[in-house]
């Protein structure tokens, strides 16, 4: 069996403006950065704005273990299909970070015969978004120092400076550090650390703005500690707002590659869904939307981290309207979920199976909540049985959803097509969807009603000073944001080995932050860590270039 990256290798890849003209892209409207990836200029982006948006499809997933469930793979599988039958179609996704590549998941383009390409490029720098994201991040921080050094004209507390610095790897070694040791030249010594770039409000920025004009408003808004008498510090009062956007005026363009199967895909953006909110950018979403028939993008992580930040956070600030969603599960997973060990996932257990159906029970009844349709695709595996799959698809009867079987990872787009048929009939229905909460409530409310209905804890729990700090938040006007929650993605709850659908627990709330030019205020709860450290055994250790220039390793 051929890996994913000799799968993409051996693939002949169709020149960028063929790709494009798919769309009705002219070859002029494309920044080529060679002959098979182009960023779309900003006039054409633009020009198309003023188009009527075409129809929203979501794919999400439970909540992922190691056994995988192909959240990205289903992704582009259903778009291929999709292609297959006819539809105008383009595939919204986001940017892998380094951190993963390098770390324990490896890459994130797909795989077997459902991948977007050039697979290493797009794994591997790209076209440079993350490193002008992070250059514009620690612009910031490097003038915010720099201001306290020559005058603090702000009078900026050193205690309560909120901005750190970011870098796109897995470093646990600079969670916490202390910058300016070294005597009077280098400044004043303070504690502050580093996060991963894709948990970096500045991403978050470029992937909620409309267009540049936003993103310059947006950072303008980030605030960046506190005074003395406590009062906010921002990137606009610091002047480095422009300097930023300077950095960024490219990175905010949507970037264009295609799929094994010629697919238009716009790859752009990359915000983690279990610290950030895990959406692709909007610019990307909103220009794909106006020149195709049927747009399907993914949200990060399982529905309750993704598709509750896609719907309550990307829908809600771009004003858009999904019109169906698709849940992928696996028989592995489900397994796992039901309690089996992953080295006994091979053999048929359709008991522990029906045990870990309460899992996709609970995402199938959260993405109900918002109004949105959803049917079930369940990524095949070598390992399944007919009687497993007919368990998931009684299962998913009695809720009044569809499943099918899907094998894309094998067959490409046709493994795909008897989902995309369903899916497709059911667009013609007008949409229904609602946020979960209303921009009015309060601030903790909004917590707890995400910990209570959609991860079906107790309540959600916090000390006095995270509540004072949500009114603090409130009192300066940023009450109606909504809630980005930092948790783990492997469980409903804040416990990762905690897997099923449980119920009865708390979720405690051990931070807050305020993220004023993204748009929203980050609950980070349990263990879960902006910045994440590498395995034990990384995949790093495997993967290398050949003498003439060919990655090897890479997934």
């Amino acid at each position: 069996m051929k890996s994913d990256i000799e799968i993409a290798q051996a693939a002949r890849l169709q020149p960028i403006e063929q790709v494009g003209a798919k769309l009705g892209i002219p070859a002029d409207a494309l920044f080529r950065y060679g002959p098979t990836k182009a960023k779309l200029s900003p006039d054409f982006v633009a020009g198309v704005q003023s188009k009527p948006m075409g129809k929203l499809v979501l794919v999400t997933a439970i909540n992922p273990t190691p056994a995988g469930e192909g959240k990205t793979t289903t992704t582009i599988g259903l778009g291929d299909a999709l292609a297959r039958l006819g539809k105008k179609v383009a595939i919204c996704l986001r940017e892998p970070s380094l951190g993963p590549v390098f770390g324990m998941k490896g890459g994130a383009a797909g795989g077997g015969y459902s991948q977007v390409v050039p697979m290493e490029d797009i794994n591997l720098h790209f076209t440079g978004d993350f490193h002008a994201i992070g250059s514009a991040h620690n612009l910031l921080s490097a003038m915010i120092d720099n201001h306290v050094y020559w005058a603090n004209d702000l009078n900026l507390d050193l205690r309560r400076i909120t901005w750190r610095r970011v870098m796109d790897m897995n470093d646990r070694a600079l969670r916490e550090i202390v910058v300016s040791l070294g005597g009077v030249a280098n400044g004043f010594p303070r504690e502050t650390g580093f996060d991963i770039t894709v948990a970096s409000e500045v991403m978050a920025i470029l992937c909620l703005a409309d267009g540049l004009t936003d993103l310059k408003k947006r950072l303008e808004r980030i605030v960046v500690g506190e005074t003395r008498d406590r009062k906010f510090v921002t990137a606009g009062q610091l002047k480095a707002a422009g300097a930023m956007a300077a950095l960024l005026k490219d990175a905010i363009l949507p970037n264009l590659v295609q799929t094994l199967e010629g697919t238009p895909a716009f790859v752009h953006g990359g915000p983690f869904a279990n610290i950030a909110h895990g959406c692709n950018s909007m610019q990307a979403t909103k220009t794909a939307l106006r020149m195709a028939e049927v747009v399907v993008t993914e949200a990060g992580f399982g529905a309750d981290l993704g598709a509750e930040k896609f719907f309550d956070i990307k829908c809600r600030a771009g004003g858009l309207s999904p019109s169906a969603a698709v849940i992928v599960a696996t028989v592995r997973a489900l397994k796992m979920h039901g309690g089996v060990k992953k080295e006994d996932l091979g053999a048929e257990n359709v008991a522990a199976l029906e045990a870990g159906l309460a899992n996709l029970g609970r995402h199938i009844a959260n993405v109900q909540r918002f109004g949105v349709k959803p049917f079930v695709g369940i990524n095949r595996f070598t390992t399944d049985t007919p009687a497993e799959h007919e368990a998931i698809r009684k299962f998913c009867a009695k809720h009044g959803v569809d499943a099918f079987i899907c094998s894309h990872w094998a067959d490409g787009g046709k493994g795909a097509e008897e989902l995309a048929k369903k899916v497709v009939a059911s667009l013609d229905a007008p949409s229904a969807f609602k946020p979960l909460y209303d921009d009015a409530m309060p601030l903790w409310e909004k917590i707890r009603t995400i910990a209570k209905t959609i991860y079906g804890a107790k309540d959600a729990t916090a000390d006095a000073s995270i509540k004072e700090r949500l009114a603090r938040f409130e009192k300066e006007g940023y009450g109606k944001f909504p809630i980005c929650m930092a948790k783990t993605q492997y469980s409903f709850s804040t416990n990762p080995a905690l897997r099923g659908a449980p119920e009865g627990h708390e979720v405690n709330v051990r931070e807050v932050r305020l993220a004023a030019g993204a748009g929203f205020v980050v609950a980070i709860t349990g263990d879960i860590m902006t910045m994440p450290g590498l395995p034990k055994v990384p995949a790093a250790d495997t993967i290398g270039v050949t003498d003439d220039g060919r990655i090897t390793g890479l997934f």
